[in-house]
């Protein structure tokens, strides 16, 4: 059972491969772009394997809400060091009981127990004049990781470490790290068997143990730093959202426009009919954050970094994603939404300018912005021109 699906025009031998590792943003658009005009929302590439992708609510409502056909197990995330263990690899039925036994851990009343710990770090750390902000965010988060996480006043050098490989370019965070991962379950052992008061090591030593802490702390951290550069970016060049009464919009927005998971993906563990396309078994299925968000059935004007879109509309029900959706939502979506608001409340009051940079997002591990994001906090400095400012929200070799 094989669908006749639109398809980027591949190049002899390697189909879509070779443009995937350079470029896949492009890829994705020009799938996309196929798919409208023969007015569908799925289309067909071919990697090292047919996938089919889609980006309609209704194909994320089918592949995202059916755990019993589509697996975790077979997907990319697989490939990863850092996420093949823990829930992110659990496929049903075991999946609705371990998750059952993490979400207290991770509510939103739970994770604000966090805040003061967040607001001591990210205030310890906080920039002065001019910086990069891809390059902040990676710092600040990695201290607040530390000190919620393993209750550490400082960046954690085994963290630190441990995490470096995450910041490279592809394939590099996908190679095996045996010496930095023994390191590192030691330094998680030490933290479980004797949890720090108030951190979260407290909470995987009563649910879930090593493997979800471990798969946690790398979940959360570049996909919450590239988001949080993103975010500073953008307040910087709109002061209103500094606001106290923006921040959730704005932070809404910029997970919509620069989802941290541009893709994801499952296996199809039988034939099986979504959004009116045939899926066989042990099919690869992508869906992608990236194309709902900025699917123009779905979003006004959606490569336009606007808040005000959620200052009073709801997001159309499987069409706003950053979090993928249904039982499999991301477990640390609340914390990520309060350190990004942390780190607005400490800067609120403060000058922040946009000095000059690359917003364009590029696709590794996570979405990225190109950068560098230059930023400076405080008064403004009149010995120091501004920068040009590039904005484009489209990558390049999209269309």
């Amino acid at each position: 059972m094989k669908s006749s699906l639109p398809s980027p025009p591949p190049s002899p031998l390697v189909g879509h491969l070779g443009q995937w590792g350079i470029n896949p943003l492009g890829v994705l658009e020009m799938g996309a772009q196929a798919a409208r005009a023969q007015g569908v929302s799925t289309f067909e590439l071919k990697l090292w394997r047919r996938a089919l992708v889609g980006y309609s609510p209704e194909w994320n409502r089918g592949v995202l809400g059916d755990l019993e056909t589509f697996r975790s197990r077979g997907g990319l995330s697989e490939l990863s060091p850092y996420l093949n263990a823990g829930i992110v690899q659990t496929d049903a039925p075991e999946h609705r009981p371990q998750r059952k036994v993490l979400n207290p851990g991770f509510t939103k009343t739970a994770m604000n127990d966090l805040q003061t710990g967040m607001q001591t770090s990210i205030v310890r750390n906080l920039p002065t004049g001019d910086f990069d902000a891809i390059e902040w965010a990676s710092t600040v988060v990695r201290a607040v990781l530390s000190s919620t996480f393993l209750g550490s006043e400082d960046v954690d050098p085994v963290l630190d470490r441990w995490l470096g490989p995450m910041e490279q370019p592809l394939p590099i965070p996908f190679l095996p790290r045996p010496i930095r991962f023994r390191a590192m379950n030691a330094r998680l052992e030490a933290a479980l068997a004797d949890p720090p008061p108030g951190s979260l090591a407290q909470t995987f030593a009563a649910h879930g143990g090593l493997p979800e802490m471990r798969v946690a702390l790398a979940a959360g951290y570049d996909t919450t730093a590239h988001t949080l550069a993103w975010l500073l970016a953008h307040a910087a060049q709109d002061p209103s959202l500094l606001d106290p009464s923006r921040h959730d919009s704005a932070i809404k927005e910029t997970l919509r426009l620069y989802p941290a998971g541009w893709t994801g993906s499952r296996r199809a563990n039988k034939d099986i009919t979504v959004d009116g396309v045939d899926i066989p078994k042990d099919e690869l299925v992508l869906y992608s954050p990236y194309l709902t968000h900025r699917d123009p059935d779905l979003w006004d004007d959606p490569t336009a970094y606007r808040p005000e879109r959620f200052d009073t509309g709801k997001a159309p029900a499987w069409g706003y994603v950053p979090f993928a959706a249904g039982e499999r939502t991301c477990l640390g979506r609340h914390y990520a939404h309060l350190l990004m608001r942390t780190v607005l409340e400490a800067i609120a009051g403060q000058t922040l300018r946009f000095v000059g940079g690359d917003l364009s997002p590029r696709a590794g591990v996570t979405l990225r912005p190109a950068g560098p994001l230059h930023l400076a906090l405080g008064a403004p400095r009149h010995d120091s021109p501004e920068r040009s400012v590039r904005l484009g929200s489209t990558p390049e070799g999209a269309s």
